[in-house]
């Protein structure tokens, strides 16, 4: 869609009223509607992390950008109370300043019975067990790259098991999709650096919740598993040379869910087929009638000596070098981890939610890595290089880490490399949100990173940072003959070394609505 058209839908869609019914009609759907403007400018070298990350890829690091934007959704939600449901979205956005002039952020249809959901297309969906707003972000499925078009089951709602009496209940999903950044990969990369073609896209997660909603017990706990994998598609070092033909079908699809197989280029020693990756998560709920605690980790994997903290050594020497001999293993630290608290009072207020986080992914199971071989049975399985993979790009999306944004994006390298060359640091972040009245509400963000780099490519100096956000939002009252439109501010900055020294400014203004269609009772 060119910006003509994309400008049209926005005024046609802004000058919608909301609809209501009357006293003998009852709404059988409503149609969501949105429509928003941004821009942003700013100073320095980038535009400021907390104004491009957590927006699901819909941001730059240009210092003057901004889009028009337009959605209409029917959600599920408008057949609650029925057995089935069916809902559908369309979220198209026209850019400049960003890494395309049209995008299609949103697209899909889906479907519901009882309690099971299956969804196909691009679709953003929110953090689980960490706070939206406030929150750096999750490690493995977060909120910072494009949505991936794929086809999703999902039971997104946890389901009370009939035989606990209401005490444990469960929710998750499972998606197998496909990446859409091939272009943005060769036109980055200039086709002279590692960038890969038609990779496909795993996503799996389960949680697990006991305490019982029903009888109000303020006090719960989440368990949760989240993993995801790239596969398939071809993989290039530079150019057409060197390519390697990654495990695709059936057999990849199954190795992508249930981690096995070998990459195209291992041959001696062999791992697992694809970019495996995966966290564990808990939080800890106190729920009471005016306030709210909760206490929670994301800890951080890429492979066996991370996700279950063990690793065979236990080869034999010489002509057995390669033979399992004893029952030895290698422990390793719980180190890397994510911890966080959220607190939050259940009242507008000037101060009612407070978020604090404590990151650390320097240990990565240890600096050395170092495979059993004829003369050195050891085996030490350190070096993980979180987001990084030997044959795919990593854990990226269109320039942008899929998962946590403190791991610096490939975007902001100005070598032509697809690769994080920031995955080791230590941080302190803190949010805080408050609503002094109905219309109004805010946020502020503060992060101080310390970065190591890699292992591979360290940097030559300890590097701090510190990052920066203040937020306000101002929603028109119902009273008003502005209903349903909203203006938000925003300031950023960031100081220090690994984003360079920057302010900016995003002003975005949007309307909302619902269009209701009515039947007779």
């Amino acid at each position: 869609m060119n910006m003509k058209r994309l400008y049209t839908l926005l005024i046609i869609l802004a000058s919608l009223p909301v609809f209501g019914q009357n006293e003998d009609e009852e709404p059988v759907e409503g149609l969501h509607y949105s429509v928003e403007m941004q821009a942003s400018l700013s100073r320095g070298d980038h535009e400021p992390l907390w104004l491009n990350a957590n927006k699901y890829g819909l941001s730059s690091l240009d210092k003057s950008n901004g889009y028009l934007r337009a959605s209409i959704e029917r959600p599920l939600s408008n057949d609650q109370g029925r057995k089935w449901g069916w809902g559908a979205g369309l979220d198209l956005v026209g850019a400049y300043g960003f890494t395309s002039k049209s995008i299609v952020q949103q697209a899909f249809v889906e479907g519901r019975w009882l309690h099971g959901t299956l969804t196909i297309g691009s679709k953003e969906y929110p953090l689980e067990l960490k706070n939206q707003e406030l929150s750096s972000g999750s490690q493995t499925l977060g909120i910072n790259a494009r949505p991936v078009p794929q086809v999703r089951l999902a039971l997104p709602e946890y389901y009370a098991l009939p035989f606990t009496n209401g005490w444990v209940s469960i929710k998750g999903h499972i998606a197998y999709g496909k990446t859409t950044d091939d272009r943005w990969q060769k036109d980055f990369t200039l086709q002279q650096s590692k960038y890969s073609e038609g990779t496909l896209y795993h996503s799996k997660a389960g949680y697990i919740k006991i305490g019982n909603d029903y009888r109000f017990q303020p006090v719960s706990l989440e368990l949760g598993l989240e993993m995801a994998a790239q596969f398939g598609g071809k993989s290039y070092k530079t150019g057409l040379a060197d390519v390697a033909e990654n495990e695709s079908g059936l057999k990849g699809m199954w190795h992508a869910f249930m981690p096995g197989g070998s990459d195209a280029t291992e041959t001696l020693y062999q791992n697992v087929s694809g970019n495996q990756l995966g966290s564990w998560l808990a939080r800890l709920n106190f729920d009471y009638d005016t306030w709210y605690l909760g206490l929670y980790a994301d800890h951080f994997f890429e492979d066996h000596s991370s996700m279950l903290f063990l690793d065979y050594d236990g080869y034999g020497t010489g002509a057995e070098w390669d033979v399992k001999k004893e029952k030895r293993y290698l422990l390793y630290a719980l180190k890397d981890i994510q911890l966080g608290v959220d607190f939050r009072l259940k009242s507008n207020s000037w101060i009612n939610n407070v978020v604090v986080e404590y990151i650390n992914t320097k240990y990565q199971s240890g600096p050395v890595y170092h495979d059993h071989t004829v003369n050195m049975s050891d085996h030490i399985g350190g070096i993980d290089d979180y987001y990084n993979h030997t044959i795919f790009t990593g854990w990226q999306h269109w320039g942008q880490a899929v998962g946590n944004p403190l791991y610096t994006s490939p975007l902001y390298n100005d070598n032509g490399e697809i690769y994080f060359c920031n995955n080791r640091f230590r941080v302190w972040h803190f949010g805080v949100a408050g609503s002094p009245n109905y219309n109004l509400h805010y946020r502020l963000l503060a992060t101080f990173q310390k970065s190591y780099g890699t292992y591979g490519k360290p940097f030559m100096e300890l590097q701090n940072t510190q990052m920066l956000l203040a937020e306000a939002d101002y929603h028109f009252s119902f009273y008003s003959n502005l209903y349903g439109w909203s203006v938000k501010a925003a300031v950023g900055a960031d100081f220090g070394s690994t984003y360079g020294k920057n302010l900016g400014f995003q002003l975005t203004i949007a309307k909302t609505g619902i269009i209701n269609i009515n039947r007779k009772k």
